[in-house]
């Protein structure tokens, strides 16, 4: 098993943050492996992905919501992997970001993303462009 977490501090409220990170339907504006995703039902989406040449689906459910706080999920069908990002007060007009998403390697790409710490370090760039939407609302 896999695993990758990292943080990015951002210079919003917390429920500012929460409130672009629950926009599923927004990720294509700021992460760039992210195609597009379409929602199924309340909990349900499917998400079409760019990852180094190829490309890739899943659908994911999310396992819980709390408002402000967290969004967890995990797939149902596709590439296998579960997540949750938390948010975190730091004061009145800055909070943290926290991803952690698991998953198993499966063939090439994804085993050598995880034993280089390649992953962490996408998952870096994608907190930080996720900063600058969040930050540039």
């Amino acid at each position: 098993m896999a695993s990758v977490l990292e943080t990015v501090d951002v210079d919003v409220p917390v429920e500012d943050a929460y409130a672009l990170w629950s926009q599923v339907e927004r990720w294509p504006d700021f992460l760039p492996h992210v195609e597009r995703v379409a929602r199924i039902d309340d909990t349900t989406f499917h998400w079409w992905l760019r990852v180094a040449g190829a490309d890739e689906g899943f659908t994911a459910e999310l396992t819980e919501v709390r408002p402000g706080e967290r969004i967890a999920w995990r797939t149902v069908e596709g590439v296998e992997h579960a997540g949750v990002v938390t948010f975190h007060h730091l004061d009145d007009g800055h909070s943290r970001v926290a991803l952690q998403i698991e998953y198993e390697p499966e063939g090439f790409l994804q085993v050598l993303g995880a034993l280089t710490n390649l992953d962490d370090v996408l998952a870096g760039y994608d907190l930080g462009r996720f900063k600058a939407e969040v930050e540039g609302i």
